[in-house]
């Protein structure tokens, strides 16, 4: 006879303060999203009711944090926060050199600025937006060097964000390896729908760098999660901490830009780290130009010191079980629906296949941005359009760069919503998909010269 009880699982906390949400109409919806330019991006926060839109400073911190709020030193030169976040980083990340930032996307540009030289290409494990922008504004162009698998959103293959080497070696044979300033690792791929690359694939790539005295620059935003996933997914792995995998994934890389908005579960704040003096050096100047001295970088005293309490409370077996844990029961609720996602599920977001939704909708008027939209005006859930609209124009020839991956990302904040607002996600995206036929494109009525999705405005096409 089984003896064996299944046990429920919760969440490792406890709520001590709520939010008050505000409760829209069907016609009060229609009227934002219009006013917005069918951009969830432009609605305001106070007329959604779930909001999906981004992980990206919208956590939950704890009372720990928010106790060391009180403890900003706000000192305009050598606050005593920023050394504890310098004694945390170099804890459980291992960089010798620490350069603060208002958010990623500066840690991003003070990389580019200094590494990149005009007609460099920089290989990476697939786009992101802001980075990809910085590395063009400096001069030189992004190469994906992604494994195939990680354009079908259809495969399971359980590291996506594996760098192919064959990939690497085709670039170096084009271009010669002194053209290439380092290789982009992201960990927890965010345009592939959450994935991570595995430990014995950046062996790999340590070796292939080391070989052709390539830098290996890693973007750490989401690199907690990533070692769950490899303590979870990669044989020899699953007796290790996910703090010990961090600093496993981090010594075996150069340095890294980081959005502590994300892993480090604060509102705002991010950092560029390396281990060479001369880069440093050049970062720890430059930062001062862009976002204020070097010891505190765009950002007060008590947000450093928030960061780095975040950064203590993430790399934890609990946290991260809840944390994807999270994630995976929306996407199993869709799944059982018959909802197209991404596969397999990935750690930060449930990513919809916007062209399996909506097939009868051409990419180039933006199924994605269409499916966010109508997501919106069924229930107040606000969530991001990662497709055609993100991936932008070729530079070269201006047209619409028609990426394989057309998706709509549903973000769930950490340590934010409940069980019960998951079950209301699914059961509303059930209810648009039972009406996807009628659902129709866009056209693009206003484009910024820059990251577009951000402030693009549309129009319903007739």
């Amino acid at each position: 006879m089984n003896t064996h009880k299944h046990h429920s699982w919760a969440e490792p906390y406890k709520i001590k303060m709520v939010e008050l949400l505000r409760m829209t109409t069907r016609e009060e919806r229609l009227e934002a999203i219009r006013e917005a330019g069918y951009n969830t991006f432009l609605t305001r926060s106070r007329d959604v009711y779930i909001d999906l839109l981004t992980d990206s400073g919208t956590s939950a911190m704890s009372d720990r944090q928010w106790a060391g709020m009180m403890l900003g030193d706000e000192a305009y030169s050598g606050s005593e926060n920023f050394y504890n976040l310098v004694a945390v980083v170099q804890e459980y990340y291992g960089y010798k050199y620490l350069v603060p930032t208002h958010q990623g996307r500066g840690a991003e540009h003070l990389m580019s600025q200094i590494l990149i030289k005009d007609g460099d290409q920089v290989p990476g494990n697939m786009y992101f937006t802001t980075t990809r922008l910085h590395q063009e504004l400096a001069g030189g162009r992004f190469v994906d060097v992604i494994v195939d698998e990680a354009h079908d959103p259809e495969s399971d293959f359980p590291f996506k964000g594996n760098v192919d080497i064959a990939k690497l070696d085709a670039l170096v044979d084009d271009i010669g390896a002194d053209r290439i300033p380092y290789v982009s690792l992201e960990g927890n791929v965010n345009m592939a729908g959450g994935q991570p690359f595995s430990m014995a694939n950046l062996r790999e790539l340590r070796a292939w760098c080391d070989k052709h005295d390539v830098a290996i620059m890693l973007d750490a935003t989401r690199t907690i999660e990533n070692a769950w996933f490899i303590r979870e997914r990669e044989e020899g792995y699953a007796d290790k901490s996910v703090r010990a995998i961090l600093r496993e994934i981090c010594d075996m890389t150069d340095g890294c830009t980081m959005s502590a908005k994300k892993d480090a579960l604060v509102n705002i704040g991010g950092f560029f780290c390396c281990n060479d003096e001369e880069t440093f050096l050049k970062a720890q100047n430059l930062v001062v130009v862009y976002e204020g001295l070097h010891t505190y970088g765009g950002l007060a005293g008590r947000d450093m010191e928030a960061m780095a309490q975040g950064i203590r409370e993430a790399a934890t077996e609990d946290h991260m079980a809840a944390r994807i844990g999270q994630v995976r029961y929306l996407g199993h609720k869709l799944q059982e629906a018959g909802i197209p996602i991404v596969k397999p599920i990935g750690s930060h977001a449930i990513f919809i296949d916007a062209r399996r939704f909506l097939p009868h909708i051409d990419q180039d008027d933006y199924p994605a941005q269409a499916l966010a939209a109508e997501l919106y005006i069924e229930a107040g859930i606000r969530t991001m359009e990662r497709g055609n609209v993100s991936a932008g124009r070729d530079p070269v020839t201006g047209k619409n760069r028609r990426p394989k991956l057309e998706l709509v990302r549903l973000t769930i904040p950490r340590r934010v919503y409940t069980q019960a607002h998951m079950d209301v996600v699914a059961e509303s995206v059930a209810d648009v998909y039972e009406r996807r036929d009628e659902i129709k494109g866009l056209k693009m009525v206003y484009e910024p010269e820059y990251l577009r999705f951000f402030q693009a405005r549309f129009e319903p096409l007739p």
